[in-house]
């Protein structure tokens, strides 16, 4: 039994900009989008080498993501005490 979709992986991304590969013949999980490449796995995993060369999540390069401290509890407690 050789079952040639075993063998073939798709380049996945998902709204952070992460990349990951995921088995052609599944149904992608949820927050995962098609990257435009296919591939055997390490066709794949090659790509991928090239394309994310930022690993930081985008929500931190663009800013968007809350920092520590922006909840306030903390910084307002230490600011109270003096």
């Amino acid at each position: 039994m050789n079952n040639t979709t075993e063998d073939r992986y798709l380049v996945v991304v998902n709204h952070e900009e992460q990349y990951s590969i995921w088995f052609a013949d599944r149904e992608l999980p949820a927050g995962w989008e098609p990257a435009g490449k296919d591939g055997g796995k390490q066709e794949c995993l090659d790509h991928i080498e090239q394309v994310w060369t930022d690993l930081t999540p985008r929500s931190v390069r663009t800013g968007s993501a809350p920092s520590a401290g922006s909840a306030g509890s903390a910084g307002s407690a230490g600011s109270a005490v003096r």
